[in-house]
């Protein structure tokens, strides 16, 4: 069993900074591909962007290309997101995932709240 907290969300201006965490429970944290989300007002969740176990493939959400970096520490068992130069689009709640392998996503985080003020 693997729990995920997410922290770091909150309230900034268009063009800020901000960084995600996500603390992960348990041993394994170094054998799972983390991946956050987010989901929107009346929209459906989607991908934002995902780190193989290794850290050393990463891919990214068009959208949030150039402009958002995921990273991990696999001793501090986290994984984050560091955002920059953040519109008012990306005004959502951020989940962190986890899986091992292929294939869907297992295990969810609670999520955190990024609003984005133009």
């Amino acid at each position: 069993q693997v729990q995920l907290v997410e922290s770091g969300g909150g309230l900034v201006q268009a063009g800020d900074s901000l960084r995600l965490s996500c603390a992960a429970s348990g041993r394994t944290f170094s054998t799972l591909t983390m991946g956050w989300f987010r989901q929107a007002p009346g929209k459906e969740r989607e991908f934002v962007a995902n780190i193989r176990w290794s850290g050393d493939r990463t891919y990214y959400a068009d959208s949030v290309k150039g402009r958002f970096t995921i990273s991990r520490d696999n001793a501090k068992n986290t994984v984050y997101l560091q955002m920059n130069s953040l519109k008012p689009e990306d005004t959502a709640v951020y989940y962190c995932a986890a899986k091992f392998g292929y294939g869907q996503y297992d295990y969810w985080g609670q999520g955190t709240q990024v609003t984005v003020s133009s």
